[in-house]
């Protein structure tokens, strides 16, 4: 009887080592397929099975698995990465495999088109514009009114995304996105949005089921750098019904429902107002797993490959995650602190994403963060003061960049 594996189009720098295990814990063999397999340290670490192939090439794809075959059966396609998703589910389609509908990935992937299809529906969200240049962006901004989000309609990861306050800043970050210096995934659209303020949650859905809200934190503006979340959010019960239903509602609009969905919304005047809809995995799923005792790597592994998933909530603990932002940019001396915080009763993970005489650029997104702390506990207050004690036995050297004479 051939041999069950899982194949993984691209890895995950962060992420991609626990979709690896999980499939081991469930009995499969993981293999990898990257077009660059080397940026993930973890392949070679571990001695993973991984195969050099263009995985922007779909028929490539389909030879490979297709020669793949020939010695296993393969149980199921999917990914940890976002880009590689509507890929994924055109393979599952081709492959006859349970996946996620790739029509429905690629709209909900172009941020302009997601939008259209929200606010069709009825989903309430900020207004919007899309423009190709400077002065479609300037006539954008000024009939939705300032300040206004201005982002690539193509994109991910808060890459790209500013907070132009004034004429003056919308004009300056214009010249940014349109002068050569922002590298497009596709062909330049800018989307220009109402800026909706309030408190922002993350919503984890599998399916049609709603895993748990979550607040989110965000760093300083004008960037909307990812500084943490907690889940569950601290939310009142109307709060909380309010925000599942119009998270539900996204779906639906959008063509969604089979898998992973991570949705940002923000509380606004008007209630719930969404920011953003994500067909995969939130960034939390250590959160979750702290949180709730549910493994949601492991239980969309089993979707993905037909088995029966459970979302059973196992624990009801109050997790916080923190992650580590540098303030300045040079090269990383050292870092330290991982085992005294990893030490402390509560604290459920420590994890460090770079190593000593690494250069730390600051871009204003999800690639600023070096590291992050995870606790939990039983309630909101113990749980925030185990986190504080953690990331305070963290620390780092970052010695400045020369300055270059003229």
């Amino acid at each position: 009887m051939a041999r069950r594996a899982l194949i993984l189009v691209e890895g995950h720098t962060r992420i991609g080592l626990l979709f690896v295990e999980a499939a081991r814990r469930l009995g499969l063999h993981p293999i990898t397929l990257a077009a660059d397999p080397a940026q993930y340290e973890y392949l070679a670490a571990e001695s993973l099975e991984a195969i050099r192939v263009d995985t922007g090439n779909l028929d490539a794809l389909i030879r490979e698995c297709s020669r793949l075959r020939a010695t296993y059966a393969i149980a199921g396609i999917t990914s940890a990465e976002e880009t590689a998703y509507a890929t994924v589910g055109k393979l599952c389609r081709h492959f006859e495999l349970p996946g996620p509908n790739p029509a429905s990935i690629e709209r909900c992937c172009d941020k302009f088109t997601q939008r259209q299809l929200l606010a069709e529906a009825g989903v309430p969200v900020p207004a919007f514009r899309v423009a190709a240049n400077a002065t479609e962006i300037e006539r954008a901004a000024a009939e939705i009114g300032l300040p206004v989000v201005v982002k690539p309609a193509v994109g991910r990861g808060s890459i790209g995304v500013r907070l132009c306050r004034n004429v003056d800043e919308l004009a300056e970050y214009t010249t940014y996105l349109l002068g050569g210096k922002h590298i497009w995934q596709s062909s330049p659209r800018v989307l220009v949005e109402e800026f909706a303020q309030g408190p922002q949650y993350c919503v984890g859905i599998m399916g049609n089921e709603v895993i748990g809200i979550g607040a989110a934190d965000f760093g300083p503006p004008p960037h909307f750098v990812y500084r943490g979340g907690t889940f569950p959010a601290p939310l009142t019960d109307d709060e909380h019904e309010r925000i599942a239903d119009v998270s539900l509602s996204c779906l639906q609009a959008l063509g969604l429902g089979w898998g992973p969905t991570n949705i940002e919304l923000r509380w606004t005047k008007r209630g719930p107002v969404v920011i953003e809809v994500n067909p995969r995995l939130g960034g939390g799923p250590y959160t979750v797993q702290a949180a709730y005792g549910i493994d949601v790597i492991t239980e969309h592994i089993k979707l993905v490959i037909g088995d029966e998933w459970d979302l059973h909530k196992r624990r009801s603990h109050v997790a916080t995650a923190r992650l580590l932002i540098p303030d300045s940019d040079g090269i990383l001396d050292w870092i330290d602190g991982d085992s005294r915080a990893a030490a402390i009763p509560g604290v459920a993970e420590v994890k460090f994403y770079v190593k000593p005489n690494t250069p730390i650029v600051r871009k204003g997104d999800y690639r600023d963060c070096i590291g992050h702390v995870i606790a939990a506990s039983p309630s909101h207050d113990r749980t925030k003061a185990i986190l504080q004690r953690a990331v305070d036995s963290i620390d780092w050297s970052i010695t400045p960049f020369p300055i270059e004479q003229e």
